[in-house]
C-alpha cells in the first residue's frame, strides 16, 4: 500500500476487517500468522491477540500435519506463486469444516518473498449438500444395480448404451461388458429392425416426452420374450439432449395367461353358444318326438292291415318306405337330442383298450378295405364308465368322418391314454374340472380342417360335405354324449396334417354293482284286465297311444295331465296297474306324479315316456335309480314290450 497515502491503507484495512464471509489473512514466509480479520475470527475461533503469532497449520487436522501438508501448501505458493485446495480445516473448539483455501505469494518490488496471503471460505454447507446428493446418488445406483425384475439402462442420444444394471442382465443375458456401447436395437426382431422400429422409438421419446409399448424383444440366446417397454429422453441443465433413461420388463407369463385368458373366454362363450342352441334343438327334438311317434305308430297299425288285403303289395311297398323316411326323421332327432345332452343314458364300466379292439372289427366293416384300422392300448389304462352303445355310435360317427376325409385311402388310429387335468389345464379349458380321465383318441391321416372349420365342427347342421353327403349331426351327437357323460371332447386339428378327436371320459372310481337281471317277457298282451293309467299332454298322441292299448287288451285310463291323473290315483275303487305318463308336461311333470303315485298306491309300476329328458328323471348322465324310461318315437312292439316286462315282474319286486 502506497506509504503516502496512509488513509488508503486504513480504508483498505477497514474494507478487510469488514468482510465476514471469507477469513483474510496474512503469513509470513514461514507461515506464521501476521495479521487477522473479523472473518477469521469468526470462521476459526480465535481472536486477534490468540492467533498472530501462530502457526497457520494450527487449522489443519492432525492426519494432514503429519502429512505436511501445510508445509507442501506453502512450498507450492512460493514456488507457483498460488496454491489452492479444499479440504477438512479445524477451529479452536476442535469442530471441523469443509474449507475452500487459496494461497497467494506476496511479492515485494524487487521480487523477493515477503509472506503470503491467505483466504478460507466454509463450504461446509455445499459439502454436506455435495455429500448428500452423492449419497443419494450412490443409493440410487444401488436401487437401480438391486432392481433384478426390471433392465433399467442408459442410452446416449444415438441410442448405444451408456449403463446396464442387475435386471437388464438378468432379463437380456448380456453381461455389462458385452452390452455397453452397443446400440440398443440388439435387442429388437429382425423384423422390427427392419422397420425401423428402435429409431422411431428414439424419435417419438425425443418428439414427444415419452415412448412405451409392448412388444416381442430378443435375448442373448436368440430366444424372444414379450416385453413392456418405456422410454424417456434425460435433458441437461441447459435443455439440451443427452440421452435416455430405457425401462423394459419381462412380462411373458403376463401376456401368455391373457392369452389364455381369451382362449378361455372364447371357447366359454362357444360352450355358451352350443348350450343354447342345445336348448332349441332339445325342445324341437321333443316336439318333433310326439308327432313322430304318431306317424309311427299309425304306419306300423297300415302295415299289419295291409298284409291281411288281397293285392295290396304296393300299398305295403308304400308303407314301407314311408316307415324309412319317419326313422330316419327318427334317428335325426336322436342326434339332436344327443347334442342337447337330453337322450337317457345307460352307462356301465368299460376297459377302453378291450373296448377299442373290439371295435375294429365293426368298425373296418363300416368303413371298407381302403381304410387301414390300428387299435394301440396301454399299460394300466383306467376304467371308464360310459353307455356302451353310444361309445360305439361315437366311433362310428368319427370313422365315418374319417374316411370321408381320406378319399383315396388312409389310417386311423383308436388310442386311450390316461390323463390328469390340473388347474392349469382346467383354466384353458373353462368347461371342464380337475381330476383323472381317460381319453380315447380317433386319429387319421386325411385332408385335415382349417382353423374356422374346427371351431364350428360341433355344430349341428354344420357340414363341409356336398349337399346330400351328410345331415351335420355326427360330431354335434359326439360332443352331446360326451359331455352328458361329465366329459369334454376336443378336435386337433390342420390342413394336410389329419384330424385327431380326442373324448375325455371321467376315470371310474367305484365299483359298479351287478345289472339286475330282467325276468323273461311272456307276451305283449295284456292279462286279466289290467289297466294302464295313461297321462299325456298332446292330444293327438294321447289318442293314438290309448287306441294301442285297448288293441293290446289293456283296459285304459286317459288323463290330459297329471292333475287328473291324482284324481283318478286317490279312488281306491278304481284298479291302476301301471301308470304311464309323460316326463316334460305343464304344470307338474311325470317325475313329481310318478312320485306322488307310488305314495298313493305302494307298489304300482310306473313307466315314463320322454322326447326328451331335461334332467327330470336322468342326472349326471345316468337314469335316476329304480325309474323305467322309453324315449319318444317308440315303437308299438318295443313299447308293448316294456308295458309287459315291467307287470310280470314278480309283486315283491315292485313293493
Amino acid at each position: 500500500m502506497d506509504s503516502d497515502r496512509p488513509e488508503l491503507k486504513v480504508q483498505f484495512d477497514l474494507l478487510i476487517d469488514a468482510v465476514v464471509d471469507y477469513a483474510i489473512y496474512m503469513l509470513d514466509p514461514d507461515g506464521f500468522v501476521l495479521s487477522w480479520n473479523t472473518g477469521a475470527e469468526r470462521l476459526k475461533g480465535y481472536g486477534r491477540e490468540e492467533i498472530i503469532g501462530q502457526h497457520f497449520s494450527l487449522f489443519y487436522t492432525q492426519q494432514d500435519r503429519g502429512a505436511d501438508l501445510p508445509v507442501r501448501a506453502l512450498e507450492k505458493a512460493r514456488t507457483e506463486g498460488r496454491f489452492a485446495a479444499e479440504g477438512w480445516r479445524v477451529r479452536k473448539d476442535g469442530s471441523r469444516f469443509w474449507a475452500s483455501v487459496v494461497i497467494d505469494a506476496i511479492k515485494d518490488s524487487s521480487g523477493n518473498l515477503i509472506g503470503f496471503a491467505k483466504i478460507t471460505r466454509d463450504f461446509t454447507e455445499r459439502q454436506e449438500a455435495q455429500a448428500t446428493l452423492l449419497a443419494s446418488e450412490r443409493r440410487y445406483r444401488q436401487l437401480v444395480e438391486a432392481v433384478i425384475d426390471y433392465a433399467i439402462f442408459q442410452l446416449d442420444v444415438d441410442g448405444n448404451i451408456a449403463t446396464w444394471n442387475k435386471g437388464a442382465e438378468r432379463a437380456k443375458g448380456y453381461s455389462p461388458d458385452e452390452a455397453i456401447g452397443r446400440h440398443f436395437s440388439m435387442f429388437y426382431t429382425d423384423e422390427d429392425r427392419a422397420a425401423g422400429l428402435p429409431q422411431r422409438a428414439l424419435a417419438t421419446a425425443a418428439s414427444e416426452g415419452r415412448f412405451e409399448t409392448e412388444g416381442w424383444r430378443v435375448r442373448k440366446d436368440g430366444s424372444r420374450f414379450w416385453a413392456m417397454v418405456v422410454i424417456d429422453p434425460i435433458y441437461g441443465d441447459d435443455g439440451s439432449l443427452n440421452g435416455f433413461a430405457k425401462v423394459t420388463r419381462d412380462i411373458t407369463e403376463r401376456q401368455e395367461a391373457q392369452r389364455a385368458l381369451r382362449t378361455a373366454q372364447e371357447q366359454l362363450m362357444a360352450s355358451q353358444k352350443m348350450e343354447a342352441v342345445g336348448q332349441l334343438s332339445g325342445g324341437i327334438a321333443h316336439d318333433f318326438n310326439n308327432l313322430l311317434m304318431i306317424v309311427l305308430g299309425n304306419i306300423e297299425s297300415a302295415t299289419r292291415q295291409a298284409r291281411q288285403l288281397p293285392e295290396s303289395t304296393n300299398l305295403q311297398r308304400s308303407l314301407a318306405n314311408a316307415m324309412r323316411g319317419a326313422q330316419r326323421a327318427a334317428a335325426l332327432t336322436s342326434r339332436l337330442l344327443a347334442f342337447s345332452r337330453r337322450q337317457a343314458l345307460d352307462p356301465k364300466p368299460i376297459d377302453p383298450n378291450r373296448f377299442l379292439q373290439g371295435a375294429v372289427d365293426f368298425l373296418q366293416r363300416s368303413l371298407g378295405e381302403t381304410v387301414e384300422i390300428e387299435a394301440v392300448g396301454g399299460a394300466g389304462i383306467w376304467t371308464i364308465e360310459a353307455d356302451p352303445n353310444q361309445l360305439e355310435s361315437a366311433l362310428v360317427n368319427l370313422a365315418i368322418n374319417a374316411r370321408d376325409a381320406m378319399p383315396s385311402g388312409g389310417k386311423l388310429t383308436l388310442e386311450a391314454a390316461n390323463i390328469f387335468a390340473d388347474s392349469d389345464y382346467v383354466r384353458l379349458n373353462p368347461e371342464t374340472t380337475e381330476g383323472q380321465y381317460v381319453a380315447i383318441c380317433v386319429t387319421d391321416s386325411g385332408t385335415g380342417m382349417a382353423k374356422d372349420v374346427v371351431a364350428r365342427a360341433f355344430e349341428p347342421f354344420f357340414t363341409t360335405k356336398e349337399a346330400g353327403h351328410g345331415t351335420g349331426l355326427g360330431l354335434s351327437q359326439v360332443y352331446g354324449f360326451v359331455k352328458q357323460s361329465g366329459g369334454h371332447v376336443k378336435i386337433y386339428s390342420e390342413v394336410g396334417q389329419g384330424t385327431t378327436v380326442k373324448m375325455y371320459f371321467p376315470r371310474l372310481a367305484r365299483a359298479q354293482e351287478e345289472a339286475e337281471p330282467i325276468d323273461e317277457i311272456r307276451t305283449a298282451e295284456a292279462e286279466e284286465s289290467e289297466t294302464v293309467l295313461l297321462v299325456e299332454d298332446d292330444p293327438d298322441l294321447r289318442t293314438y297311444l290309448g287306441d294301442m292299448l285297448r288293441e293290446l287288451k289293456y283296459r285304459v285310463v286317459v288323463a290330459a295331465n297329471a292333475q287328473a291323473a291324482l284324481h283318478v290315483l286317490i279312488d281306491d275303487n278304481r284298479r291302476i296297474d301301471l301308470l304311464l305318463t309323460d316326463v316334460v308336461m305343464p304344470g307338474m311333470n311325470g317325475r313329481e306324479l310318478g312320485r306322488r303315485a307310488e305314495a298313493l298306491r305302494p307298489g304300482l309300476s310306473v313307466l315314463y315316456m320322454t322326447g326328451y329328458s331335461r334332467n327330470a328323471v336322468v342326472h349326471q348322465g345316468r337314469l335316476d335309480e329304480g325309474v323305467e324310461l322309453v324315449q319318444k318315437p317308440v315303437s308299438q312292439t318295443e313299447l308293448a314290450n316294456r308295458i309287459r316286462e315291467i307287470l310280470d315282474r314278480p309283486k315283491k319286486r315292485r313293493e
